[in-house]
């Protein structure tokens, strides 16, 4: 069997270029997910002062409407 040393050449180039771009290619995808998990991360404490704040909202709007009926009631007894 004989082979043709500039096709074989061709083809440890062609292999050597594709494990080279592949390598490149799974570098920035880890270093886009290290970015977005620092994102995240950074997010958390903001997430949970929201839902902190939302709770409190909720709370707020249950006391007001509790005020509003007590009001109106006031209101509508003859005097």
């Amino acid at each position: 069997m004989k082979f043709d040393l500039r096709i074989t050449a061709v083809v440890i180039v062609a292999l050597a270029l594709q494990t080279g771009g592949a390598l490149l290619w799974a570098g920035r995808a880890a270093a886009r997910l290290d970015e977005m998990e620092a994102q995240v991360a950074a997010a958390r404490p903001l997430s949970e002062r929201l839902a902190r704040l939302e709770a409190q909202m909720n709370e707020a709007q249950a006391s007001l409407d509790r005020i509003e009926k007590r009001l109106d009631k006031s209101l509508d007894r003859p005097r």
